[in-house]
């Protein structure tokens, strides 16, 4: 059974930070693309960063300068550190794990990130 477990969501001023982990379990991780995504409400989700098996980062334009992603392949985990951030990051994220080779994409039930102005 594929379980993706995101934390560390909450509430926080604008210019604070905050570091979103997902554990993962039931996958093998270290050969999966991880990811980021987030939903604010009325608008369709939305990548925010990715990491390759092997270490390729890509960025949304939106948080390029401001968010990084890494893994841990020797825990499972995928973190996104959050800085500066802006009510307009405000939003459900969402951990995604992918597989282009066999065709999987598995989803986390998502971690809620609010930034006060």
């Amino acid at each position: 059974q594929v379980q993706l477990v995101e934390s560390g969501g909450g509430m926080v001023q604008a210019g604070g930070s905050l570091r979103l982990s997902c554990a993962a379990s039931g996958i093998i991780f270290s050969a999966n693309v991880m990811g980021w995504y987030r939903q604010a409400p009325g608008n369709e989700r939305e990548l925010v960063a990715t990491i390759t098996p092997g270490g390729i980062l890509n960025f949304a334009d939106s948080v390029k300068g401001r968010f990084t992603i890494s893994r841990d392949n020797a825990k499972n985990t995928v973190y996104l550190q959050m800085n500066n951030l802006k009510p307009e990051d405000t939003a459900d994220y969402y951990c995604n794990a992918r597989r282009p080779a066999i065709g999987r994409t598995y989803w986390g039930r998502g971690t809620l990130v609010t930034v006060s102005s």
